[in-house]
């Protein structure tokens, strides 16, 4: 891994954090809050990639879990994993994973609408996937009453959606960090 790999990595890990200094909205029917800390997981993806994306998401669940106070209202330690919202933090990196990996394979036609795509099913559905159920466990609830609270954070999924694809959107245009896949599925060397 180069330097400049490390550096993005650190960078977005940052990022992540710098979002959660927005603070959170806690719903009265759900003991877990409305952060924009998962656009950081979509602008991970969308503008790293799979590899280097997922490493800066574990990076910060790695900050979360030795105790910084990285999480909105200076939250952190292994207790935050134990907590209603702990699937949802410990989804990010698969999250940043998927969202990168689907933005690799649409690269050659990536455009907002092809932006969406992979913000929606890393940023929105896997996050979901790991978080519900997590969250139907600890907070000792079924599965249905989780995916009926998980309605009322649609609509802020759907914004942070658009401004990450718009964000991937325009740093492929001017400074594009992914390289474009070649026809076999791989990326092409020297591109960049």
């Amino acid at each position: 891994m180069k330097t400049k790999d490390l550096v993005h990595i650190a960078l977005f890990a940052a990022i992540v954090v710098a979002l959660g200094l927005f603070p959170a909205v806690e719903l009265p029917f759900s003991r877990v809050p409305i952060t924009a800390q998962s656009l950081g997981v979509m602008l991970a993806g969308s503008i790293l990639g799979w590899r280097r994306g997922g490493l800066a998401l574990l990076v910060f669940v790695l900050l979360v879990a030795i105790g910084l106070p990285v999480l909105p209202g200076g939250r952190g330690g292994l207790g935050i994993f134990f907590l209603p919202s702990g699937g949802f933090v410990l989804s990010w990196p698969v999250a940043a994973v998927v969202v990168g990996y689907l933005t690799e394979r649409l690269w050659n036609r990536y455009n907002l609408a092809v932006a969406l795509v992979p913000n929606f099913v890393g940023g929105v559905l896997v996050v979901y996937a790991i978080g519900l159920p997590f969250m139907a466990a600890v907070a000792g609830i079924s599965l249905e009453q989780a995916f009926t609270i998980m309605w009322a954070f649609v609509p802020g999924d759907i914004a942070k959606c658009v401004l990450a694809a718009l964000a991937g959107v325009a740093v492929r245009r001017t400074h594009p960090l992914l390289a474009p896949v070649a026809a076999s599925g791989s990326p092409r060397t020297g591109t960049r």
